[in-house]
C-alpha cells in the first residue's frame, strides 16, 4: 500500500472514529452506564482523537516537498498561522476551554441550560473552529504532499463536521439558531454588508 493510500485510509478511519464519538446518543449512553464516563468524556474524547491523529501523520513520514514560499514571505506566512492560532484559542475561551478540553470540574447533566454564543468571531461565522482550522492548514509555507492530503481531507471533514454541527444545533435552540443563521455566514465571512 502506497504511503498516500495509507495515509488517506487513516485519516478516513480517524474522521469516522472522531465522529462517532461525537454523536450525542453515543455520549448519553456511555454517560448512562458509567458516571465516571459522563463527567470525562470530553477528555477522553480528545485524547483518544489525538492518537488516532498522530497515527493518522506517522503514516506518511519521508513525503515529498511540493514547494516553499521563499523569502521573507515563508515567515509572513508562519505569522498568520499565530494569528490563527489566537483566533482559535479566543473561540475557545468563548465556548469555554476547560468544556472544550475536558477539564471542566462542572459535571455534565440534563439540567444544564446551554445559551448560543453568538458574539466575538461567532457573529463573523458560524463555524469560526473550522474556517480558521482550515486557514491554518492553508498558510503553511512548506507543502508537501502529506500537507496537502491533510489539508485536503480537512476541508471536507471540517465540511461535513459543520454542516452536521448545524442540525444540532438546530435541534438544541430552534428558531433562535434559524434566527441565527439568517443573520451570520456559514463558514466564509461577509466581506461586504448591506
Amino acid at each position: 500500500m502506497s504511503d498516500v493510500v495509507l495515509f488517506l485510509f487513516r485519516f478516513f478511519l480517524f474522521a469516522v472514529v472522531h465522529s462517532l464519538l461525537a454523536i450525542p446518543s453515543l455520549k448519553k449512553r456511555c454517560a448512562a452506564r458509567n458516571s465516571h464516563l459522563r463527567r470525562f468524556y470530553r477528555l477522553y474524547y480528545n485524547l483518544i482523537s489525538l492518537v488516532l491523529f498522530g497515527w493518522v501523520m506517522a503514516a506518511f513520514r519521508n513525503s515529498a516537498v511540493l514547494y516553499v514560499v521563499p523569502g521573507v514571505w515563508s515567515l509572513v506566512l508562519y505569522f498568520m498561522q499565530m494569528v490563527f492560532l489566537f483566533i482559535l484559542v479566543a473561540c475557545a475561551r468563548q465556548t469555554g476551554i476547560a468544556a472544550f478540553l475536558g477539564v471542566s470540574k462542572k459535571t455534565p447533566d440534563s439540567s444544564t441550560t446551554l445559551m448560543l454564543v453568538t458574539n466575538g468571531w461567532y457573529r463573523v461565522v458560524r463555524h469560526p473552529l473550522y474556517l480558521f482550522s482550515l486557514l491554518f492548514l492553508l498558510s503553511n509555507p512548506v507543502i508537501s504532499t502529506r500537507w496537502l492530503a491533510l489539508t485536503l481531507m480537512s476541508a471536507v471533514y471540517f465540511l461535513i463536521g459543520a454542516l452536521l454541527e448545524e442540525s444540532r444545533l438546530l435541534l438544541e435552540f430552534g428558531n433562535e439558531y434559524r434566527a441565527y443563521q439568517r443573520a451570520v455566514p456559514f463558514m466564509i465571512p461577509r466581506i461586504f454588508t448591506r
